[in-house]
């Protein structure tokens, strides 16, 4: 096996050597910085195509990844970008598709909830959506920022482009970027009319329905709405009754105006709301289940690798519903002060509400059966200037965020107890209530040193405040003497930060770039909203990686487009949610403990290559290629008494050490009846961790159940598209093998032994219709 340092080492070294070795490179360094410093495209050519919208392996991308306009291939950091060409290739659906298309990227749907996503960049991620958890991976549409990991889960609907920016981004985008950010860019309406529609019939009666329709209303005003619906029936069945789990029932709609009220103003105003209202998402439990009183429940049958085929159980009247709804409004007003100075102001409201059953357990007992309803708003207001001259690019802003975020949570529990309490009819609830107010300033700017070389650097500081309160009340209707609650309100949490990027890039040839980065990326501090005590609920303080990272971006022969990296995170102060069991300080039961601690430190590093190659007209090949080598160097647990306090054996979560995809079309023209696109690819992930406890406790033996290994899917496709493209009709396969795969794990083995993984979607066909003006 490579290791890392070695592969990266490896990467550079052979892309140093193309450069020397071939000669149609040998070029000035004033031409190479002439092409190189060309004008990018207009923002709406940001699509590798060619003339007549064949797909390709060098054509220009534009990515707005540091707050500007400019070619991919010159963004000295690892960036990955999507249009909509690019999605339909990749066989996306939704945000969960980009899984494999991505070095490094784990983007799946969340555990035991359908409108979350779990989503972790080079081994830095959140899995958990209770809604004090901060996600570690920024997630933003048009630059507004999405606070939570529910409803997240977005439907690709009319979008422009998507963009995968890897490592911290503290720099631009602040807090909870410290992974990574991924950015949706929606299409803006402009005086062009268009218009595009789409059936989708697929399996378990699959339907999915979109459309999008925009135009001018005069030579200052453009208007544009989106539309979809899309059901499917459930993947999995119960095993004692008719009902159905993890189906699909989701509406959308988005509309847009945009207005021009001089040529150097512009303004742009979007609403959109969204709705989801599917059954449970049940996975199933890797181990028994047991009471308080030492009885076993349940004896389980776990599926592993193989075929999908098993089925689901919950406990029988358990309502089996999970619904969310989710809209904002946003105003973006873009201002030319003057020839090389923009204002930009970027104002946004967001409102999320959620009511989820969710049956930890995925048994017939009454183990882990909660419901947890959220209540989250959002203001934010950004203030950006841009520059732009012949050697000096930069962009500075102000940044405020209000978040409130109230919660109802309840835990009904009757079989965990067992015989010994005569199941009394046990309720725990949770209400809480918790306040986040954000300010932050920043700077970041691109200096051309020489006519090949650029430094650039930036700096962003942030203040942060939480205030929280939460009152925690257990409830025995037949034992009513233990009933008991608590009140928490703890003092105000202060946190403040401040990240800088430094990054260095040389353009060696026209077509060859080289870059070294450092960046310090955090995540907000909080307070544990599943503790079940005040003594759990204390104060966490934030997260911090400093990233260290070296890479190119060539295009060899106007033909093959390959872009790689090697990295370095120096990853401190990880918050680790970890389970134990004490006694209840008032009833003395046994009571499940909950605690969030910065745990200690990790060592991450790796190697990333992307390719795509076009080595004939009409024929595409592409890969991913991402290498992950993820340790811990400090866990501290008091519970681990055989290892000296320390879990840093364990293996971290989510960090498969090889993730891997190759992909390929062709396409053959039909001469004035189009052209038929046969597309295929296959991805591959490498053992890994589902869940951060992963050993038994005070053991190194681990949990299998709670481990994935190492596994491919195979998807394929093939499209048909007339001479114009304004018609097409699509047979899609996915998950070819119909391959039985875990995508996440929950560990409560503190309330019942609860351990429950998540699997992915079996094979599903689907026919696709699209018709385009």
């Amino acid at each position: 096996m490579i290791r890392a340092d070695r592969f990266g080492r490896l990467l550079l070294a052979g892309v140093a050597g193309l450069a020397i070795s071939t000669p149609t490179w040998a070029q000035t360094a004033e031409q190479a910085n002439a092409e190189a410093q060309q004008q990018p495209p207009a923002p709406d050519a940001t699509a590798a195509t060619d003339n007549e919208g064949q797909d390709t392996a060098t054509g220009d991308i534009v990515v707005t990844a540091r707050r500007t306009d400019e070619r991919l291939q010159r963004v000295p950091s690892s960036i990955s970008a999507f249009n909509e060409r690019a999605l339909d290739r990749i066989q996306a659906q939704d945000t969960t598709g980009l899984q494999g298309a991505v070095p490094n990227l784990n983007i799946v749907q969340g555990r035991g909830s359908s409108n979350a996503t779990n989503i972790f960049i080079r081994g830095i991620g959140q899995p958990d959506a209770l809604q004090t958890f901060d996600p570690a991976v920024g997630v933003y549409v048009d630059d507004v920022y999405l606070s939570r990991i529910r409803g997240n889960q977005l439907d690709l609907l009319d979008v422009e482009r998507i963009e995968v920016l890897r490592g911290p981004q503290g720099t631009l985008y602040g807090k909870n970027t410290i992974g990574g950010a991924i950015k949706f860019v929606s299409r803006k309406p402009g005086q062009d009319v268009r218009a595009e529609g789409s059936l989708t019939l697929g399996s378990f009666d699959q339907i999915d329905v979109r459309a999008n329709l925009s135009g001018p209303i005069s030579n200052q005003l453009a208007i544009g709405v989106s539309v979809m619906r899309s059901t499917r029936d459930g993947f999995v069945d119960d095993r004692n009754d008719d009902r159905e789990y993890n189906n699909r029932d989701s509406a959308g709609i988005r509309g847009a105006v945009a207005f021009t009220p001089a040529d150097t103003v512009r303004v742009d105003l979007t609403a959109d709301y969204s709705q989801d209202d599917a059954a449970l998402n049940v996975g199933r439990p890797v181990n028994n289940l047991t009471t308080f009183s030492g009885g076993t429940l349940v004896v389980t049958d776990p599926v592993g690798s193989g075929k999908y085929k098993w089925k689901g159980e919950t406990t029988p009247g358990f309502p089996n519903s999970t619904k969310l709804k989710h809209y904002g409004f946003a105003g973006t007003i873009t201002a030319d002060l003057t020839d090389h100075l923009t204002w930009k102001s970027i104002t946004a409201v967001r409102k999320l509400k959620t009511d989820d059953f969710i049956d930890i357990d995925a048994t017939r007992y009454e183990v882990g059966d909660v419901f947890v309803g959220v209540d989250q708003d959002q203001f934010s207001q950004e203030m950006q200037l841009a520059y732009t001259s012949d050697r000096l690019t930069g962009v500075a802003g102000v940044y405020y965020l209000k978040e409130n975020v109230g919660s109802h949570q309840e835990a009904y529990a009757d079989d965990l107890l067992g015989p010994l309490f005569l199941n009394s009819g046990f309720l725990r609830t949770i209400d809480d209530d918790l306040t986040t107010k954000s300010y932050a300033a920043y700077a970041n700017a691109s200096y051309e040193v020489v006519p090949t070389v650029r430094l650039s650097a930036g700096i962003r500081y942030t203040k942060e405040t939480k205030d929280y309160f939460r009152t925690t009340s257990s409830f025995f209707s037949l034992l009513p003497a233990f009933n008991a609650t608590y009140i928490f309100v703890p003092p105000k949490g202060k946190w403040n930060d401040t990240s800088p990027m430094v990054s260095l890039d040389w353009q060696a040839t026209p077509s060859t770039m080289l870059y070294a980065r450092v960046a310090k990326g955090f995540k907000s501090g909080g307070f544990n909203g599943r503790a079940n005590t005040v003594a759990e609920s204390t104060k966490y303080d934030p997260e911090t990686v400093w990233s260290y990272e070296a890479g190119f971006k060539t295009t060899l022969a106007k033909q093959l487009r390959l872009n790689g990296s090697v990295f370095y995170n120096d990853y401190r102060d990880f918050q680790a949610r970890v389970s134990g069991l004490d006694d209840d300080p008032v009833t003395g039961l046994p009571s499940p403990k909950l605690s969030v601690l910065n745990a200690g430190k990790m060592r991450i590093q790796g190697a990333e290559l992307e390719a795509s190659w076009t080595p004939v007209r009409n024929l595409l090949i592409d890969g991913q290629l991402g290498y992950l080598d993820a340790k811990y160097k400090d866990f501290d647990d008091v519970r681990f008494t055989n290892f000296g306090g320390s879990r840093a054996f364990q293996t971290p979560a989510f960090a498969p050490k090889w993730t891997l995809r190759l992909g390929g079309q062709y396409t053959f023209d039909l001469g004035g009846t189009g052209g038929i696109t046969v597309g295929g690819q296959t991805r591959y992930r490498s053992r890994a961790a589902l869940a951060v406890d992963n050993t038994l406790v005070n053991s190194a033996t681990k949990i299998e159940g709670l481990f994935q290994d190492g596994y491919w899917i195979h998807d394929a496709r093939i499209v048909w598209e007339n001479a114009s493209k304004k018609f097409a009709l699509g047979l899609y396969g996915y998950n070819l093998g119909d391959k039985a795969y875990k995508t996440d794990g929950q560990e409560f083995s503190s309330v019942g032994s609860i351990r429950t993984v998540y699997y992915g979607a079996p094979r599903t066909v689907s026919l696709k219709f699209t018709a385009r003006y």
